[in-house]
């Protein structure tokens, strides 16, 4: 009975070793590989926008520049829109106005902005006043001579209406003394003509104190046929010669 029991313990462990040779035997399993990393995640975009020059008066133009990185789309506002990545564009804004740049892209939203200032345009310069200009020059724009007929000394009504402006001016300017200057052609006697002259610029001196001419501002003075404005013998040039000529100065 020993000798079976012996036997069967000797069986049982032969039938371990047996298992145990096997199983040292069999491949070794390798460990599974381990997960991918996980993607990156997108660049977010950046986008910068400028404003040359940021201030105006109004009616002058800026120029608006942009550049932009990992954005699909750029909105400009106000009033332009979509944009292409980089660019840029003139705007005559009327008020002052502050302009934004949105960038979009697979990483998200930018923006930028730029503000213009609008002022208003100065004042144009006060007009400037009228160089002064003297009585002397005044004096010589708006008096008018008196013309005579032939060996008279009346007024006709020609010198009747330029002695009538001469008042009226002399009677804006009072600060204005004159002289009256009574000339002749040359037929006739030198004293005759000085006579002649004589009478011609008081008639002229005369008239002007009807208007209200202050006597006391007037001189008279007869040349005779000394100093003619023409000398040509005829008709026309006589007539010229037959005159009261106003000159500034005097009394």
């Amino acid at each position: 009975m020993r000798q079976k029991k012996r036997s069967l313990a000797l069986l049982v462990g032969l039938l371990g070793v047996v298992i145990l040779a096997a199983s040292c035997h069999k491949k070794a399993v390798a460990p599974p590989p381990p997960p991918p990393p996980p993607p990156a995640p997108a660049a977010k975009p950046t986008v910068n926008l400028t404003a040359v020059p940021s201030t105006i008066e109004s009616g002058q133009s800026v120029t608006l520049s942009w550049t932009s990185e990992n954005a699909t789309s750029l909105d400009l506002q106000p009033d332009i829109g979509a944009v292409q990545s980089s660019g840029s564009t003139s705007v005559s804004p009327t008020e002052s106005t502050t302009y934004t740049l949105t960038a979009t892209g697979p990483g998200g939203t930018a923006t930028s902005t730029a503000r213009v200032t609008v002022t208003a345009p100065p004042p144009p310069p006060p007009p400037q006043a009228p160089p002064a200009v003297s009585e002397e020059t005044l004096f010589e724009q708006n008096i008018k001579d008196a013309f005579f007929d032939f060996n008279k000394s009346d007024i006709r009504p020609d010198a009747q209406q330029a002695l009538t402006a001469d008042a009226d001016f002399l009677k804006e300017h009072p600060s204005i003394n004159f002289t009256i200057e009574g000339h002749c052609d040359d037929r006739g006697s030198e004293e005759y003509n000085l006579g002649l002259g004589d009478r011609r610029a008081n008639a002229a001196k005369n008239f002007l104190v009807n208007l209200g001419v202050a006597a006391s501002r007037i001189s008279t003075i007869s040349y005779g046929k000394d100093r003619p404005f023409c000398t040509e013998n005829t008709e026309a040039c006589w007539q010229k010669n037959r005159r009261a000529h106003l000159v500034m100065g005097g009394k």
